[in-house]
C-alpha cells in the first residue's frame, strides 16, 4: 500500500499532469484523484501479465466459471 500512496503523491499531487495548477478546493483534489485512479486502473501492469486490472480480473473470473473439459 505504501508504494501506491507514493505513486499517487508523486504522479498526481506533486505534478500538474492530472490538474492545471495549485489545488484551491477539496473538489480540485477529488477531481485530480478521480483522473489518476482512472489512469492507474487502465494502464498495463507487469505483475498482471501486461494486462490492465480489468482485463486480468475478467480472465480470472472466466477461468473460475469455465466448464471443465470432459475426459474420456
Amino acid at each position: 500500500m505504501e508504494s501506491v500512496n507514493g505513486l499517487f503523491k508523486t504522479e498526481c499531487i506533486c505534478t500538474t499532469v492530472f490538474h492545471p495548477g495549485p489545488f484551491g478546493t477539496l473538489a480540485d483534489v477529488e477531481f485530480a484523484t478521480a483522473g489518476w485512479v482512472d489512469w492507474y486502473n487502465c494502464r498495463l501492469h507487469g505483475s498482471l501479465e501486461m494486462l490492465t486490472p480489468v482485463e486480468f480480473e475478467t480472465h480470472h473470473y472466466e477461468a473460475l466459471t469455465r466448464e471443465p473439459a470432459l475426459t474420456k
